[in-house]
């Protein structure tokens, strides 16, 4: 620490930020803490500082009175009220220059607002998704901010030395003004729920399928982790399927109750998408898939009467494997595409000027969307700034087109056994629907204008038109 106080400081002593401020200082940094529960802030001084360079406040006017002039300091508090509640109370103790990092997972729309607010009481104020988890924040997430360039630049080395590197390259860049780092966050939450649910499909279609057990599904997802589905949601699915309940002596995650929870930024991600006409249907679909697993009562009262087809798989089982590898990896690519398109249509509404090649880059490592096919996501808007699709980059359109034929079967099979792959079947219409040069919706345009009289546009000539389509 200086003569001048700490270089930093963090409130919020949860998981994620006793975690983050560890990293933080382990890196050099004197960091300064602060949580509204003082035994909280007792315990993680007395029991994971050790010698390393922090201080504590028990009051927010200690706390501010240990950083360092312009004060910079993060907030990992729960998203919502709790953050505007934490800035009422920093206010009386800031001064003009002084920068509040929101860390959490605030609604953008949020993060635009006390951005103004702030601004007029001339404080500074970024918005930074961080994802990793407990182990990211610790060993280095992937980090995500927004602001000012000005400010980022300010708290950059801590920051860059804080986040996980990949080939030498830290993943955290400046993101864009106002917003942008929390929109970016919410988009990668977005992506996370759709990937997570093409996974579970592929689980259930393996396991009542082919009646794979957790020990036999674990060197499955395994080997698929070794090849080109490597990314941290497949390394720790097939971690998951190793684990024995300590209680039962069972596999652990056939103990676990069949209801998703979710925190709200895979829907938010749907919501504003549908606001920019920009289609996500994986996302969309994974957020519908874990209402209806909250559904658990009636699930199981339905399924004592609504039958449906035999689950169990009658053909050939190594290739029919090897089909739902090719069509999880081809779900990984749309995926990614639709949530980078959002990115792209965002972008330009919000004006904030992102750079989708930089993006790719801070997810490649600390983040739970981490997979080795970011390299070839950056690479093709590296090559291509305004792509407007990824399945329309010669190398990963060549990909998914490889093994599309496999979705197709995959898709068939679901079908034929009464199996749910909602996730599998909607990447499978985008993907039909973004080659279709024509689309039904021109009949749909004629229903409008039947019911509503809400004109229609011609092929053969422009304006708008209406038709009185019955006789008086």
């Amino acid at each position: 620490m200086s003569n001048q106080g700490c270089d930093i400081g963090l409130i919020g002593l949860g998981t994620m930020g006793r975690n983050f401020v560890l990293n933080m200082a382990d890196h050099g940094f004197a960091v300064a803490v602060y949580n509204r529960t003082a035994e909280k802030t007792k315990d993680f001084m007395d029991h994971e500082v050790g010698a390393r360079t922090i201080q504590a406040g028990y009051d927010l006017q200690e706390f501010v009175g240990l950083l360092r002039r312009p004060r910079a300091l993060i907030l990992l508090v729960a998203a919502g009220d709790p953050v505007d509640a934490v800035l009422r109370e920093l206010l009386p103790w800031l001064e003009p220059g002084d920068l509040i990092i929101d860390a959490g997972n605030s609604h953008f729309t949020d993060t635009n607002r006390r951005f103004k607010i702030l601004a007029a009481k001339n404080l500074k104020f970024m918005g930074m998704g961080i994802s990793g988890g407990e182990a990211g924040a610790r060993s280095g997430p992937s980090l995500m901010p927004g602001g000012s360039r000005e400010m980022y630049d300010r708290v950059a080395p801590i920051l860059e030395a804080a986040a996980a590197h990949i080939n030498g390259e830290p993943c955290v860049t400046y993101l864009g003004p106002r917003s942008a780092g929390h929109y970016v966050k919410m988009v990668h939450n977005g992506i996370e729920y759709g990937l997570m649910e093409l996974i579970a499909e592929t689980y259930d279609l393996l396991k009542r399928g082919l009646g794979l057990t957790p020990a036999e599904l674990a060197p499955i997802y395994d080997r698929w982790n070794r090849e080109e589905l490597n990314s941290f949601l497949i390394e720790i699915t097939a971690k998951i399927f190793t684990r024995r309940d300590d209680r039962t002596g069972q596999f652990l995650v056939e103990m676990i109750l069949d209801k998703a929870k979710q925190k709200g930024t895979g829907r938010w991600t749907s919501w504003d998408a549908m606001d920019l006409q920009a289609g996500t249907p994986t996302i969309d679909v994974a957020v519908v898939m874990r209402d209806m697993s909250g559904y658990k009562e009636e699930r199981e009262n339905s399924a004592r009467f609504l039958t449906g087809p035999s689950p169990i798989f009658p053909g050939d089982r190594e290739r029919f494997l090897g089909q739902v590898q090719n069509a999880l990896y081809a779900g990984m690519i749309a995926t990614y595409a639709q949530g980078l398109a959002l990115l792209q249509k965002a972008s330009t509404a919000y004006d904030y000027g992102l750079d989708l090649e930089a993006v790719a880059r801070i997810w490649r490592g600390g983040c739970i969307i981490r997979a080795a096919l970011l390299e070839d996501v950056r690479t093709a808007y590296k090559a291509r700034a305004d792509l407007p699709n990824l399945i329309m980059d010669p190398r990963l359109g060549k990909e998914f087109m490889s093994r599309e034929a496999d979705l197709r079967e995959v898709v068939k099979t679901a079908v034929t056994l009464g199996l749910p792959a909602p996730g599998l079947m909607a990447t499978l219409s985008y993907f039909d629907a973004y080659r279709s040069a024509v689309l039904p919706a021109n009949l749909i345009q004629a229903q409008r204008d039947f019911f509503g009289a809400h004109t229609y546009e011609r092929l053969d000539a422009p304006g708008t038109f209406h038709t009185q389509w019955e006789e008086d």
